[in-house]
Order: C-alpha cells, then structure tokens, then sequence
C-alpha cells in the first residue's frame, strides 16, 4: 500500500473513530453494544460484526502508527466507509437509537 495512501486512511480513520481505546472497550462489555449488529445471515452468530470490528480497532489504536500493517489499513478504510454511511442516515432519537450504539461498535460516538 502506497504511503501517501496510508497516511489519506490513518487521517481519515483518526477523524472517523472519535472514541478512545479505553472508552471503546468498555463500551463492548455493555448490554447494549451486545444487543446491536449484523450476526450473520440467520441471527445466529454470537457476536455482531460490529461488535468484532470494535475489538479490532481498539487494537490498531493501542498500535504505534509505525506498527500497523496492510490488514490495519485495510480494516481502518473499512471503519471510515461505515462510519461515513452511517452519519448519513441520521434517525430522529439518535440518543438511545440501535443506530446510535451500532456507530459506537465501530468507534465512533455521533453525540460527541
């Protein structure tokens, strides 16, 4: 992946996700980052795509920008997509909205 590319998705990323490793992981444990999300085609899957997402960029953030790789790059040009998408479909109660709660599995907090 090219540098100049690199350093376009780690901006983009940095603005998208507006939540701290520490605010985001505690966010997974609770009951309503459990209860959101894609689990696969029949419901089944224990744990929402969202939610596995938020795992993963609690990890790139406790990275150094120097240590990522091409898989956190291309996992970071995922969160911004979803983020972006996301922003744009803005319902009505967007305090204690799924909508609300799916954006915080993927880092990002649309209140602050």
């Amino acid at each position: 992946m090219a540098e100049l590319q690199r350093d376009r998705i780690y901006r983009d990323f940095c603005q998208a996700v507006n939540m701290t490793a520490d605010a985001l992981a505690e966010w997974l444990e609770s009951e309503q980052s459990l209860r959101v999300g894609w689990k696969g085609k029949d419901g089944k899957d224990v744990e929402s795509v969202g939610h596995a997402s938020g795992r993963r960029i609690v990890a790139i953030l406790a990275k150094a920008p120097a240590e990522l790789d091409d898989e956190d790059y291309r996992h970071m040009r995922k969160v911004v997509g979803y983020v972006r998408r996301h922003l744009a479909q803005r319902p009505e109660n967007d305090v204690t909205s799924r909508w609300r709660y799916a954006l915080m599995n993927w880092g990002h907090d649309p209140l602050d």
